[in-house]
This record gives C-alpha cells, structure tokens and sequence, in this order.
C-alpha cells in the first residue's frame, strides 16, 4: 500500500496490485514465451460420459449412457457406467474408467464389512462420506466425478460427489461432459414427488440430451430404480442408436491384413497349455528361443 502527502486519507490509499479486483491475465505473455520454448502444458481432462439422477417420491432413479472413450476414439460401446455400493446404494461413475470403478469397488467392500460388524444397513451419508474423504486426500489426482444414490432409513437420498472431494445435496444431479444438456433437460421438466414412471422418463430423457448433444457420450440409456423394497437395474433401458445395416456375410479378414510390426512372446501358464500337452522349456532370449524351436521343428 502506497500513501500520499495529502491530507484526505481516503484520496492518499492506493491499492497495490494484488489487491486490484478483476482478471490478472499477467501469466499469458509468460505461458506464450514458455510454450514457444518447447514447454507443452497439460490440457484438461475431459470426462466423456454422461450421468444424471433424481428423487421421486419413495426412491431415487440413476441414468448414464454406455460409450466408453480413449482421446477421440470409440473404446466401448456399451459399458457399465452405474456401480454398486451397497444392496440399497448405487453410484453412477463419469471420468478415468480405472478410478471409477476402483474407487466403488474400495467403497463397495468397506461398506460390506461395515454391514457385517454393525449388523445394519449401510446408510447413503456413510457411502458419501468415504468417497469424499478418500478423494479429497489425493486432491483430484483421482478422476472420479459420481453422481451417488440410495434409499436408507432416512428416506431417499442423492448427492454429486466431484474429483476433488467436494460434494452436492439436490433433487437431481447431472455429471460429465454431457452433464449440461442433461440438467437443461432437469431446470426445464422437474417437479417435487413425481412418480416412478415420471422419473424413468425424464432420467432418460435427460441422457439421450447428453448421447446426442456430447459427442463423448453415445450409445445406450442405462437406469437404476432405487426404492425402500427392491432395486430395478435396467440395463439397455433404451437403445436410440441401434445399427441400421448389419452384413450378413460378416466381415473376413486373411492373415496379414495388419501389418504385424512387432511380436510379443506371452509367458505360457496352465490356462493357456493344452491339457497333457508336453512342452519344451528353452532359455534364452526371444530371438534363440524362435531359433531354437524352428531348429526342432526341421529335426
């Protein structure tokens, strides 16, 4: 802070510039000469996926899509994206597939024992309370974005957990890259104590907005009917992008369509020898190892 020979005070205070309000945008002219030093900046990661929820009256609904992406390639086109927790809790997954699905299953156990030692059902605040603790510890390291529900003895419940350990209590949530089209579908038809078939119908609404409006979501509607008695998991609920042409042929392909470019030697284990099948056991490296076997086949 700077101060004036003057004697108003409130004319002789002059911010400093930390103290400034607005955008600093003093790091760009820096982050332009780094990049044109070769320096290459981590561009953000992009989730892929779209998963939404909400509370009707006695339950909650979970919905997600079924692409699973690497970078702009189509990985899978019909994977699980709803996870299980608990016999009452389940928790749909957008993000790094490998910390998705780990960190549910970590969950998943914990609560199992949980069950076991307090001979109760495990309760939906217990679940967010794990999960939230067990990301915030590693601070968004772990690409888990969930949209989590059940139904316990407090009634139903819903919760929007992010990466970095913060989380959301609302009548319905919307995760992912697709998660925008998902919740204009939610800001536009929700209502309080919908029915069953009324929740159904706008979480599948709500996904096919995030399948055709996010092109790291595709494929299938997949849903989770949660309630106090039972769970409906009702996979491939909706199939909008079903194939229009199928060869009948099917596809045939000769050997050395692809170029093999490189080959990998597999250690033989009991799951891959032929029962009774006796094998010769060579050391060596690869390249005396196929020598060697080419030399015992021409003996």
């Amino acid at each position: 802070m700077a101060l004036l020979a003057s004697g108003n005070v409130s004319a002789a205070y002059i911010p400093d510039r930390d103290e400034r309000g607005g955008f600093n945008f003093d790091n760009v002219a820096r982050n332009e000469m780094m990049s044109q030093n070769g320096l290459k900046f981590k561009a953000a990661m992009k989730t892929g996926t779209t998963i939404t929820g909400v509370c009707f009256k006695g339950g909650v609904v979970l919905g997600a899509d079924t692409r699973s992406t690497n970078g702009e390639t189509v990985a899978d086109k019909n994977c699980e994206k709803i996870h299980y927790i608990a016999p009452n809790i389940y928790c749909c997954g957008a993000g790094t597939a490998a910390d998705t699905e780990a960190v549910t299953g970590m969950i998943a156990s914990a609560l199992e024992l949980h069950r076991l030692a307090t001979k109760r059902k495990s309760r939906v605040v217990t679940a967010l309370t794990m999960l939230k603790s067990h990301l915030f510890k590693y601070q968004g390291h772990v690409g888990a974005a969930l949209v989590l529900g059940g139904v316990d003895i407090n009634g139903p419940h819903l919760f929007s957990v992010h990466p970095h350990g913060s989380s959301d209590s609302l009548p319905f949530a919307t995760m992912g890259s697709g998660s925008l089209a998902a919740m204009a579908v939610f800001e536009a038809d929700f209502k309080e104590d919908m029915t069953e078939e009324e929740a159904k119908e706008i979480v599948a609404r709500s996904i096919r907005a995030g399948i055709f409006n996010d092109l790291g979501s595709g494929s299938n509607v997949d849903l989770c009917v949660i309630t106090a008695d039972k769970v409906d998991y009702l996979r491939n609920y909706e199939c909008p992008n079903e194939r229009t042409y199928v060869r009948s042929k099917g596809y045939e392909f000769p050997p050395g369509t692809t170029v093999l470019n490189r080959r990998n030697f597999m250690t033989a284990t009991a799951a891959t020898l032929p029962v009774n099948k006796v094998v010769d056991i060579i050391d060596g490296a690869p390249e005396d190892v196929a020598a060697a076997g080419d030399a015992m086949q021409t003996d």
